[in-house]
């Protein structure tokens, strides 16, 4: 419809098309589109107010004139038909766009970090990551996904000697994550007492970076059991596999070119005993330790280098916490320096913190909560919360696992990523208010009204399109925008906030309207329009990484 108004006015001012700009008027009694005529005074001479009327005289459309600007009226009807009629045809692909056709995203997300429990600090990076992946395919670009291990530097020597001196082999056989995490704060108590041991941590890494056998042996083990667990985690997200699984280890053999790359171009510098890159009004780069071992962002720009020339990405999103702003401009200014033109490619997609009572969430021990913990008290919360309004639903564990899982996803995606956001289970869990168990419940009473359907062809003529169904039918017809928003933003919690609006419209719809009466041919247009919404829902959710449920 848009590109329709679009054509239209190009053609009839004889102006180029991007010159056309649509807005939403504040107040819709005004208009349905509102077309602001100024950007057309330079080229055509003439007064906004003129090239208005103009126009209201010789578009096609029922228009009104206010300000310079030319507000449109949509025919209902037509609307109403063109909109049901292309999702119930195009159901789940409905929202597919063309808007990223021909161009390559790379998505580092996740990334959690071998050895240590997946802990709820990498929730966001994951649930974020994993909805830009799936808005940004939406969108038509050629998508990558990343899950950059943190599976190297000076804590993997520190790990290996604590193992090798405290390790027990038989609680590593029961839990191998639990033992290394037990050994590694078991170091840091020790170092604390004598500092000697940092000394020792730094020998094995050197060791693991020179390729010892046996430094590479314990590493290898670490990795591969940490791997298994992070899996069943994914699992429970339903985030299927990653395009790359490459961790910080795959870039040790390349940061040696890198570094004589910034020496010939004489961008590096020695500062007490260190290797260092001066970035002006920012703080300087750490490139080397003084004993010659590297450092994370070494192999960063090492792996952004190698990644450029793998995949030639048109954008690059590293979906990394606000505090890691300054690393992601010390690189991008690095790969300036170095005489790459693409440091522009280079986005780093900030969050904010999960918070719990206004504190980072932690046990009370002080430590690190596991993501797998949270995920599984929602699911046991969301079974006695269903079970309580029907106690005889089928496939609970199914159902009580997709909704407990969605509502920890959705309480994290309808925020702005950029913001803190507080962790309350119980909120997070209620089938009223701004919740995913709130738009799971809402597709589910649609899915029970669709029984009732029959298929029929739909006859306009004697619809009455009232402002309930009219919501309804324009907030439909705006999900491609807010998808393709979405991504321009970078930023889910569009598509959440949007869905909350679509249930809020058909709530409304629902509960003043009758949906099933005796007029077959009004029955049927109700039911049609339902299950628009239901199929648009679904389609949203999906791509935050939730799943519907049919019965609740």
């Amino acid at each position: 419809m848009k590109d329709e108004i679009v054509e239209s006015i190009s053609a009839l001012l004889k102006v180029d098309k991007s010159l056309v700009k649509i807005e939403y008027p504040k107040d819709r009694t005004m208009g349905d589109y509102a077309i602001p005529c100024f950007s057309f005074s330079k080229e055509l001479h003439k007064s906004p107010m003129d090239i208005a009327n103009y126009l209201k005289e010789n578009l096609k459309y029922n228009t009104n004139v206010l300000n310079g600007y030319l507000n449109i009226f949509m025919d209902k009807k037509d609307v109403c038909q063109k909109v049901i009629g292309k999702i119930l045809n195009e159901k789940d692909h409905y929202g597919d766009n063309d808007y990223g056709k021909g161009k390559r995203v790379v998505i580092e997300y996740s990334s959690p970090n071998v050895a240590k429990p997946f802990g709820v600090g990498h929730l966001r990076t994951t649930v974020i990551g994993q909805a830009l992946y799936n808005i940004t395919k939406k969108c038509g670009f050629d998508t990558i996904s990343i899950n950059y291990l943190g599976d190297y530097g000076t804590q993997f020597g520190k790990l290996i000697y604590a193992y090798k001196t405290w390790g027990d082999e038989t609680k590593a056989k029961e839990s191998l994550i639990n033992e290394l995490k037990r050994v590694y704060v078991k170091f840091h108590e020790e170092a604390q007492k004598d500092p000697s041991l940092d000394e020792e941590g730094r020998k094995w890494f050197k060791k693991l970076e020179d390729n010892d056998e046996e430094a590479l042996s314990y590493w290898k083990w670490f990795k591969d059991e940490s791997i298994k667990e992070f899996d069943k985690t994914y699992k429970l997200l339903e985030i299927d596999k990653f395009d790359s699984y490459e961790g910080e280890s795959n870039y040790k053999d390349k940061m040696e070119p890198v570094i004589k790359m910034l020496e010939d171009k004489n961008l590096l510098q020695i500062s007490e005993g260190a290797t260092i890159i001066d970035l002006g009004d920012i703080t300087p780069a750490l490139i080397k330790r003084s004993d010659g071992a590297s450092l994370y962002i070494t192999r960063d720009i090492a792996a952004l280098i190698d990644r450029k020339n793998k995949y030639n990405f048109d954008e690059i999103l590293y979906v990394v916490g606000n505090e890691q702003s300054l690393h992601f401009e010390q690189v991008k200014r690095i790969i300036e320096k170095m005489g790459y033109p693409w440091k522009d490619q280079v986005k780093h997609i900030g969050f904010g913190l999960l918070l719990q009572d206004g504190k980072k969430m932690s046990t009370r021990q002080g430590k690190s909560v596991v993501l797998m913990d949270v995920l599984n008290e929602s699911i046991d919360l969301a079974k006695k919360y269903i079970l309580e309004k029907n106690p005889n639903i089928e496939n609970i564990d199914e159902v009580s696992r997709k909704i407990g899982v969605g509502a920890v996803i959705f309480n994290d995606l309808k925020n702005y990523r950029i913001n803190d956001i507080e962790f309350n289970l119980e909120d997070t869990l209620r089938f009223e208010g701004n919740t995913g168990p709130y738009l799971q419940y809402t597709y589910a009473r649609i899915n029970s009204l669709l029984s009732n359907k029959q298929n029929l062809s739909v006859s306009y003529d004697n619809i009455d399109i009232n402002e309930d169904k009219w919501n309804l039918i324009w907030n439909l017809s705006k999900y491609e925008e807010n998808i393709i928003s979405a991504k321009e933003n970078n930023d889910p919690s569009i598509i959440a906030k949007y869905l909350l609006d679509l249930a809020s419209d058909f709530n409304k719809f629902y509960a003043h309207e009758k949906i099933v009466d005796n007029d077959q041919n009004y029955t049927e247009f109700k039911l049609n329009l339902s299950e628009a919404v239901a199929l648009v829902i679904k389609n949203g959710l999906s791509l935050l990484n939730i799943n519907v449920i049919n019965k609740m």
